[in-house]
């Protein structure tokens, strides 16, 4: 939106011509940056309460970096998903506040005030699953939740979860990240009353078909309230997670 659209619409507010619920929804389908392979939604932070995220992979590094530089003028936090080390460095050479992740493959700008609401549990199956885990537990952690883990604790030791069961009791988003049989989430999903998300990691064997063995067992779960995400999709299980989270929280 330019500044005399902007200006128009103020003044209809301020005349009583327009009311804050109309602006509103105006400025919520309002304006993007076109960068000619790209067109930047600087307005999904107003519609959906996080800014959009680039995911680096299958861009040129030029691109991450046309596409960084664009949305750190907004000074809002930041999310890069996908990321090789040197697109990270590119990207991090733009910004000091930028961090990178290798395991999770992110790079972050935190929100200069974390409100930490509520709390996601991210549980994983084995060690194996962690960098799917991690790309869902700092995504939660940048778009504002309180984010605890509770790693490797698979059905191969049951025990190690029973052990610790409270935990899952006082989440209110569990995330479950499993490969090979993909049981966890299950067994988890029969133990709380919140939601969970399962995500399946193409950890595993040749029969395990790069993750499809988990994904159909997860599919296929008798425990009720178990929702399921792509193939090492933490992202978009931290996405879900946090907005099921934040629900009736105070912003």
């Amino acid at each position: 939106m330019n500044p005399e659209e902007l200006t128009q619409v103020l003044q209809h507010v301020r005349q009583g011509q327009l009311s804050v619920e109309h602006a509103l929804q105006r400025l919520r389908s309002l304006p993007y940056e076109d960068l000619g392979f790209a067109s930047l939604d600087h307005h999904r932070s107003l519609r959906q309460g996080f800014p959009e995220v680039v995911l680096c992979e299958g861009k040129s590094t030029a691109q991450v970096v046309a596409i960084a530089r664009a949305l750190f003028k907004k000074q809002g936090p930041f999310l890069a998903t996908r990321a090789d080390p040197k697109v990270a460095r590119a990207i991090c050479k733009l910004n000091r506040r930028a961090q990178y992740h290798p395991d999770a493959r992110l790079v972050t700008v935190y929100p200069s005030r974390l409100r930490s609401l509520g709390h996601i549990l991210v549980v994983t199956a084995g060690t194996a699953d962690l960098p799917v885990a991690e790309e869902a537990r700092i995504t939660a952690e940048v778009m504002g939740s309180r984010v605890e883990r509770l790693y490797d604790v698979g059905v191969a030791g049951i025990h190690r979860l029973l052990g610790r069961k409270e935990r899952l009791f006082e989440a209110r988003v569990v995330i479950v990240v499993a490969g090979m049989d993909g049981v966890l989430p299950s067994v988890v999903g029969g133990l709380v009353q919140c939601p969970v998300i399962a995500v399946p990691t193409s950890r595993g064997y040749g029969a395990s078909f790069g993750g499809v063995a988990a994904l159909l067992t997860m599919l296929n779960s008798c425990a009720a309230g178990v929702g399921v995400m792509n193939i090492d999709n933490g992202f978009g299980a931290a996405c879900l997670a946090h907005r099921i989270n934040v629900l009736g929280l105070e912003s």
